[in-house]
């Protein structure tokens, strides 16, 4: 196929309360009236944007993962998010694709917001991931992580970026701006997820979710309010495109270190 579908879910986190967060989210989910490939949820969509890990996390195969197995295999799509885990000792802010057939893969956050002296309570990740549905190569990104356009350069690797994110209003132009930099300058669809209202610590979140075209512009956008949107991206557009302007051909060459 060259045609993948993707919705993006918007809404305000209920903090540090992950099935209330899930029940809204199926309740969201069970309210699509058209069919749909990939469903993107928000960075740490069960607990909101939290330095408590300890209190928090779960194993792999705790409730919110199972969650996301149960829903992805009943509505038959593949669905993702980020959420806290603890694996072997350390804590990891991270990524999971969940398939219609209860597989899953998974991307740790790699740069940490220190800001929020994240750096000190979660695990960086080392490694980029890819997936693929219906041809398309999708790589994902979590929040922070936007700020870093070597460490998602694309070299041929992915047709559409993925950004979870508990972006906060303060730098909500710094999101706009960087999300249509990186379709551009990596000739990719993007959708990036935001969430809206407050988290526990009183930080207020605008939303901008989206999704958009290799040309930085905006396909589908849920503004500053709750909601739901879906978007029909044709791979066979974007490889013409690319195949006009090459402009890949004439990237600079590097190598990205993730030793300490």
């Amino acid at each position: 196929m060259s045609t993948l579908s993707v919705t993006i879910i918007q809404t305000a986190l209920h903090w540090h309360d992950a099935g209330r967060n899930c029940d809204y989210f199926s309740r969201a989910i069970d309210t699509l009236d058209e069919l749909t490939d990939l469903i993107v949820l928000p960075e740490m969509f069960s607990t909101g944007f939290t330095m408590d890990a300890q209190s928090q996390a779960e194993q792999m195969n705790g409730p919110t993962v199972k969650w996301m197995r149960k829903t992805a295999t009943n509505r038959n799509v593949f669905l993702c998010g980020s959420l806290i885990i603890e694996d072997n000792g350390h804590f990891y802010n991270r990524f999971i694709l969940m398939r219609p057939d209860g597989s899953h893969e998974h991307y740790d956050k790699r740069h940490l917001f220190r800001y929020a002296n994240e750096h000190r309570h979660y695990s960086a990740g080392a490694e980029i991931m890819t997936f693929e549905i219906n041809g398309f190569r999708i790589c994902p990104m979590i929040c922070y992580d936007l700020r870093f356009p070597v460490w998602s350069r694309n070299r041929g690797r992915y047709d559409l970026l993925l950004y979870v994110a508990n972006w906060p209003s303060p730098r909500h132009f710094a999101w706009k701006t960087l999300i249509r930099a990186r379709a551009i300058e990596n000739m990719s669809f993007v959708a990036a997820v935001n969430r809206i209202g407050k988290d526990g610590n009183g930080h207020p979140y605008e939303g901008g979710s989206v999704i958009i075209d290799y040309f930085g512009k905006n396909i589908r956008s849920l503004g500053k309010k709750e909601g739901v949107a879906t978007a029909k991206l044709n791979l066979k557009e974007l490889q013409a495109y690319r195949d006009k302007f090459a402009f890949h051909n004439d990237a600079d060459e590097f190598l990205i270190s993730t030793e300490e």
